[in-house]
């Protein structure tokens, strides 16, 4: 058994799709049906005709990872999905060969199927290295480095893993990426519980609202109250319930916030939680589209940095952020 990642569109344009569909899949949609392919030679002759223009060793990196997908990825293996919307990973286990479809929609034909284990999983679950290893640019590999399949199997059940003993890779892809990675496990470590609801009333506070934050301990379903104008009094109002567990939250508690608004009178509700939503939230959430806003981890750290300079600066100090640019050379991958 191995694991692999395989990504779902270069801003996540499909994660949605091969999820419900319960499948992984691939672009190069020009390339027609793979199934009477025998040999990566023979693919390499199929993808130079079919793309004619490409450069010599993009051809042979993306036939690389065409083939992988197609022929070495073996049912039974596990399969990494990094999502590009919300600050999670998906896990799966393949569980048949190659198929080419026209059903699901124009911008997907090869896939694979898979069982979804994990759709949810949030990036603070894992180690540096394993999100370093998921933040590769190519869109098929296999992921090895640090005995990252038994870790990653040890993540599904439930068991926080310990970083290995290891140095860091000396080549990072994703630099962006690793870098708000450090950002997340920073805020994980140093804002725990009640103190979360500190970062998101500041950045209530920076977008102009009046807040009130309750007290550590019951909050009656509220961390903080919100509203507009110069003494708070003006709409919207706004009830924000913040969660820092380690687990994502579940329809229940959706629930009881949309209840929580009715009882103080707000019109519109803000959830925050560091470790994201279940699948069944965000259904509900869509159909609450006009009420209630969910934010995880990835969606706060968004926030944060719109909003950094504006916090005071003794919550700077607690959160020391610097803003560099570099040059950005796009790799050609599918």
């Amino acid at each position: 058994m191995s694991l692999w990642l395989v990504r779902a569109g270069k801003h996540g344009e499909q994660e949605d799709k091969v999820i419900e569909k319960n499948i992984v899949a691939i672009g190069w949609l020009k390339l027609p049906d793979l199934s009477s392919i025998k040999s990566r030679e023979e693919l390499k002759t199929l993808y130079e005709q079919t793309y004619p223009d490409t450069k010599k060793m993009a051809v042979v990196n993306n036939v690389a990872q065409v083939w992988a997908f197609f022929s070495r990825i073996k049912e039974g293996d596990l399969v990494v999905l990094p999502l590009k919307r919300r600050a999670a990973i998906a896990i799966g286990k393949i569980t048949g060969p190659y198929e080419y479809r026209t059903d699901i929609g124009d911008d997907i034909r090869h896939t694979r199927p898979v069982k979804w284990i994990k759709t949810d999983l949030p990036r603070t679950a894992f180690s540096q290295d394993l999100l370093y290893s998921f933040g590769a640019f190519m869109t098929v590999c296999q992921i090895s480095r640090n005995d990252a399949e038994e870790r990653v199997k040890k993540i599904l059940e439930g068991i926080r893993e310990q970083p290995p003993d290891v140095e860091e890779p000396e080549k990072i892809d994703d630099i962006e990426q690793a870098a708000r990675d450090q950002i997340l496990e920073h805020i994980n470590q140093e804002f725990k519980g009640h103190s979360l609801a500190r970062l998101v009333e500041a950045v209530l506070k920076a977008q102009g609202y009046v807040t009130r934050r309750s007290s550590p301990g019951a909050d009656g379903g509220v961390d903080i109250l919100a509203a507009s104008g110069p003494m708070g009094f003006d709409k919207p109002y706004l009830c924000v319930q913040v969660k820092s567990s380690d687990s994502p939250v579940d329809v229940t508690a959706f629930r009881n916030l949309q209840g929580v608004i009715k009882s103080f009178g707000a019109d519109q509700g803000l959830f925050v939680s560091w470790s994201g939503f279940n699948m069944k939230v965000h259904e509900e959430a869509r159909r609450s589209f006009f009420t209630i806003r969910l934010w995880d981890s990835g969606d706060l750290v968004e926030a944060i940095f719109k909003y950094y300079e504006k916090f005071d600066d003794e919550l700077k100090a607690e959160l020391p952020l610097k803003r560099i640019w570099c040059l950005v050379k796009e790799k050609e991958v599918d």
